[in-house]
């Protein structure tokens, strides 16, 4: 039978529990001859949003307008000052996310990665997250259950082929034990109440009544409530917040990372969306205006260092201004490790002319090159990878980097 639920402060529902059945078997050691042993377990039955009402308090609003400013003067400055660092952006979001779940890489594997190096699993892992977000946002003026799932599918590409894209079948919970959801910290939904649920979702999303920050934050937090997936929930819900800012308008040209806003106080965060499911959603709400604002800072930053970096080059590359050098140079801001393929594919070079800017660079000290195993000769910038990590070393929680 399903709980009452209560109504906080701010008008919004909390989550219902209903109590269910785990059958487990002792397999190994004394119990095992007991065999088959059932437990009953709370799941949540969370409520429907569509039409729900949210009003922020005073302080909170305030918050958020000025979130959304500068969220704005970002997209914008950013946006035009630097025109190719909007994929910079995408792949420090997506780090970043990444991170929150503690799958970490250093700036170099991703990069390799992209070009196709799977010997790194987690910078595998973080490659698809940027495939997801791609999909968010490809996705961001029509939302619907249809486009979450090639979200995930993008993301679970090689994490979970069989499962990518497919919503699950099975219990998943929050907690200490990984055999039982009996005691768990939080059981998400039975999997049969979750398509009624995204469908409520995706209808949610597409009010426009309701301040765009806060939305995208709701609507994030009802996503992990919802817990739609076997695996890459948390991923998934973060490209979900950012196709709702691109869809709704409030970013344009560029993605702010607001995961790495997050990443600083990641046990926070997970309170903030214990509140919300408690029918207070001003924790999670607060915490996306806070998180925006950190992770703007960062993110100039990380232009300012990017930018000096191809400032400094100028007085170290010798070449007329039609020669090919430069444009290699301008590509490196954005994919600071590349091949001879790539500036065939991204400028049209012969493989001759690339070899020959790509000497120039090195002859500079601009680039490293590295013959590679079965890759065959790639070259990075350091300084562009060395400012990509310190972005991650900023963000907070800081992993392995391999």
């Amino acid at each position: 039978m399903v709980a009452a639920t209560e109504t906080a402060r701010a008008g919004w529902p909390a989550i219902g529990h209903e109590s269910l059945e785990w059958t487990s078997r002792y397999e190994f050691g004394p119990r095992a001859a007991l065999g088959e042993q059932a437990n009953r377990y709370e799941a949540a039955v969370p409520a429907l949003i569509r039409q729900a009402e949210y009003s922020p308090t005073g302080s909170v609003a305030a918050e958020l307008e000025d979130a959304a400013v500068a969220i704005r003067e970002f997209d914008s400055e950013l946006g035009a000052g630097l025109a190719p660092f909007a994929s910079v952006l995408l792949r420090t979001e997506s780090v970043s996310s990444s991170m929150i779940e503690n799958v970490s890489a250093s700036a170099r594997s991703v990069a390799m990665a992209e070009l196709g190096d799977q010997s790194r699993q987690n910078a595998t892992l973080i490659v698809d997250n940027v495939s997801a977000m791609k999909a968010a946002l490809a996705a961001a003026d029509d939302l619907t259950p249809e486009t979450i799932l090639a979200m995930h599918r993008a993301l679970m590409a090689h994490a979970d082929p069989g499962q990518a894209g497919k919503w699950r079948e099975e219990p998943v919970w929050i907690g200490t034990s990984a055999r039982t959801p009996v005691g768990a910290d939080y059981v998400a939904p039975r999997f049969e109440r979750v398509p009624e649920l995204i469908d409520d979702l995706a209808a949610f999303v597409k009010r426009n009544d309701v301040q765009v920050l806060a939305h995208a934050m709701l609507a994030h937090a009802q996503f992990e409530t919802i817990h739609p997936f076997a695996d890459g929930n948390g991923r998934t819900g973060r490209a979900l917040l950012q196709a709702i800012l691109r869809g709704k308008g409030l970013t344009r040209n560029v993605t702010v990372p607001i995961s790495a806003g997050l990443l600083v106080d990641v046990r926070s965060y997970h309170l903030a969306l214990d509140s919300y499911r408690e029918g207070d959603p001003e924790a999670i709400v607060w915490m996306g205006a806070e998180a925006a604002f950190r992770a703007i800072e960062n993110g100039r930053r990380l232009a300012s260092d990017i930018g000096q970096a191809r400032e400094s080059w100028n007085g170290r590359i010798s070449a007329r201004a039609d020669n090919a050098v430069w444009k290699v140079a301008d590509l490196l801001t954005r994919q600071p490790v590349v091949t001879s393929k790539v500036l065939e594919d991204e400028l049209g070079l012969s493989r001759q002319t690339a070899w020959r800017a790509m000497g120039q660079l090195e002859e500079a000290g601009i680039v490293v090159g590295v013959n590679k195993h079965k890759m065959g000769r790639n070259w990075r910038s350091e300084e562009i990878l060395n400012a990509l990590d310190a972005f991650a070393r900023r963000a907070g929680r800081r992993g392995r980097a391999d």
